[in-house]
């Protein structure tokens, strides 16, 4: 390919190729795979540092399905990972939205916990890690401060002392008190070595109490995470996530159409309110530590009768000035619109992502920088592809030729997307005559 080839461990590449085979973003490995979009990862990357200052910031992101969405998000997931940021995320759904009336508000906040990961445990599942790294982090703190050993009792005064300046500040936040109270637990529990209390207490920040008098017979807490208050206490770990080493907390909604689907225009409404209460919050600084990045359509967001602009305090605050026109975007603004990838960049990445197949199933690729530029003119040169292909088609192609080029030896690449059902069904190409030096050089690399 005129490279070397990326080296890439078999299991990180196994899960781009099924991930991208089927539709969705991989987890692992966005590394080897991200082209273009560096504006737009600029962009979020400089709420970044206003966020681990004690700032907050709320932006959406916005693109056709397929248009590379949710790629942007895992990307920047991965970036502010790095930068040691905690983050939460979560796809909305007719059994997960912001606000229900069968508990999908808290669904969410449960997938978001459930998904919470950092540097060191990018898959999820974070918390008990987190919390188990707070304590130990303090004691860590105390033994270098006064030279004490773990042996001796004034120690453990000392690490219990730093501990409750952390919970102590926290009651004065809303529901500070009683989340404080579920710290305590867990750090007099670890002390003890009571693993059944400390599973208790993180059940409890998981939102997997369903009764107040659950909560009270195992823990001794009258009070449980529930659909209209769970927001706050991502408030909460935001602030205690600061207080414990990390950066602040990132949280991703992916999937804003489902609230768009949503029959009922109430509660649409109601989940747009909350969208509008946490935005208000991030930029009048009623949060601390938190960024939020929704995703979704232009129609989920630009409807005026179904959308986000059904609402109209998020219309008047989110919608676009008189100077964002005539391919000017302005990436500061809260809500920032994907254009799609360059030909070349969609060259780029058909690049990358023969060498990995190869590299998977452990075979000399016999595609060319000159057939992925064949590949790549023919998909773009479809009526409306310009402003209608989205790189999850493209990428979808691009997978299904190179495996069966793998599972059948000898076959004719040319004739392949010479053939009618590759061909025709993208909308023809004008002639099959070999690229010209110049047509092709658009696409070399």
């Amino acid at each position: 390919m005129g490279q070397e080839p990326v080296k890439i461990p078999k299991r990180i590449a196994s899960s781009v190729m099924n991930s991208l085979k089927g539709g969705v973003v991989p987890r692992v490995g966005l590394p080897y795979i991200t082209v273009g979009r560096k504006p737009e990862i600029e962009a979020l990357l400089q709420d970044v540092d206003i966020i681990s200052e004690g700032g907050a910031s709320f932006r959406f992101i916005v693109g056709k399905y397929g248009s590379g969405k949710s790629f942007l998000l895992q990307t920047i997931r991965s970036h502010v990972m790095d930068r040691g940021f905690v983050v939460v995320d979560a796809d909305l759904s007719p059994e997960r939205r912001l606000v229900g009336t069968r508990g999908q508000g808290l669904a969410t906040y449960r997938e978001l916990i459930r998904n919470m990961s950092t540097r060191n445990r990018p898959e999820g599942g974070a918390l008990t890690l987190i919390l188990d790294r707070w304590i130990n982090a303090v004691q860590a703190d105390v033994a270098s401060q006064t030279g004490l050993s773990a042996e001796d009792p004034a120690f453990s005064d000392e690490v219990g002392r730093q501990i409750y300046r952390v919970i102590s500040a926290m009651q004065e936040l809303v529901h500070g008190f009683d989340f404080a109270r579920l710290l305590e637990r867990y750090y007099r529990a670890s002390l003890e070595g009571d693993d059944e209390t400390k599973a208790c207490v993180a059940k409890w920040f998981r939102g997997e109490y369903n009764t107040k008098t659950e909560a009270k017979n195992e823990l001794g807490i009258g009070i449980v995470i529930s659909d209209d208050d769970w927001y706050e206490y991502l408030k909460l770990f935001a602030w205690f996530l600061k207080k414990a080493g990390y950066a602040g907390l990132m949280v991703m909604v992916d999937e804003l159409v489902n609230i768009y689907k949503i029959p009922n225009s109430i509660t649409r409404q109601y989940n747009y309110e909350k969208i509008l209460t946490m935005y208000n919050d991030a930029l009048q600084g009623k949060a601390r530590y938190l960024g939020v990045i929704m995703s979704g359509t232009p129609q989920c967001i630009e409807d005026t009768r179904r959308g986000v602009y059904s609402y109209e305090a998020l219309r008047s605050r989110l919608q676009e000035g008189k100077f964002s026109s005539g391919g000017l975007r302005d990436l500061l603004s809260p809500v920032i619109r994907l254009v799609p990838l360059t030909a070349e960049e969609m060259m780029v990445l058909s690049q990358k992502l023969s060498e990995i197949h190869a590299g998977l199933y452990g075979y000399e690729s016999t595609l060319t920088d000159e057939d992925l530029a064949c590949f790549i003119r023919i998909e773009y040169g479809r009526i409306g592809a310009d402003a209608n292909i989205t790189p999850r088609e493209v990428i979808r192609d691009l997978i299904e030729l190179l495996d069966i080029l793998y599972q059948n030896p000898g076959t004719d690449v040319n004739a392949l997307l010479s053939s009618d059902e590759f061909s025709f069904s993208q909308g023809g190409i004008e002639d099959d005559r070999p690229f010209t030096a110049a047509e092709f050089a658009e696409f070399k690399i």
